[in-house]
């Protein structure tokens, strides 16, 4: 079957944004008597959408955080993202000219655990936005990765977009973490691991793996979904 579409992960992927969630995590966790080192983000936390992170910290500090509380983390944590982005171009090097690529090629979307406000201001700050045929981000689904409804639901729209019938073994996803990965494969994409984040020993259960977004090879995305 020939390749149909293309779904990227964002941050991580096109965004070179983790170290900017990551620093406003720990800025809005540290009034709360809380720390966040960059080993325990990485290794625990990156594959959780807002909610899931600090739902999980309250969990592992033994704090009875309300769905409020949580909330007003979440709205506290955005604002200061979009401080740490002013004026700065966050793509990775190459993100742009791939995107604008595969999108001459097939139609593409997003499937995020960010919130689609985060996404959206890059994609339209960069001019990307209008390349992208849909856009799933942490509230359009009630679960996020690694459960496999971010992508389910990425393809019902681009189906829905499209009036054209995609099958999950027609799409290439491309991810940065093992979480992602296993949402994808999950879903039934093929899957290139992009080692931006993580070692290739970490993404070893990807069909494909590539340095950098810069380098991928539209044909090699062909062809995973040739067999």
């Amino acid at each position: 079957m020939p390749l149909r579409a293309i779904i990227f992960d964002f941050d991580g992927v096109l965004a070179n944004t983790e170290p900017l969630h990551l620093r406003a995590y720990q800025e809005v966790l540290a009034p709360e008597g809380l720390t966040l080192t960059e080993d325990e983000y990485y290794a625990r936390y990156l594959g959780f959408d807002d909610v899931g992170v600090f739902t999980a910290m309250a969990a592992a500090a033994g704090r009875q955080w309300t769905s409020t509380d949580i909330r007003r983390l979440i709205v506290t944590k955005a604002r200061r993202l979009e401080q740490l982005e002013e004026n700065v171009s966050v793509l990775f090097p190459g993100a742009a000219d791939t995107v604008r690529r595969a999108a001459a090629a097939v139609p593409i979307a997003i499937a995020s655990g960010a919130l689609g406000a985060e996404v959206r201001r890059v994609l339209e700050r960069e001019q990307l936005v209008n390349c992208f045929t849909a856009i799933v981000a942490a509230e359009d689904t009630p679960l996020s990765k690694p459960s496999p409804e971010p992508y389910l639901h990425a393809l019902m729209q681009l189906t829905s977009s499209l009036s054209v019938q995609i099958a999950p073994h027609e799409c290439v996803a491309l991810e940065d973490s093992p979480w992602g990965l296993l949402s994808a494969r999950a879903a039934g994409l093929r899957t290139i691991a992009v080692a931006q984040t993580y070692g290739k020993s970490d993404l070893h259960d990807a069909d494909l793996i590539i340095s950098t977004i810069a380098s991928l090879d539209l044909h090699e995305l062909s062809q995973l979904c040739t067999y």
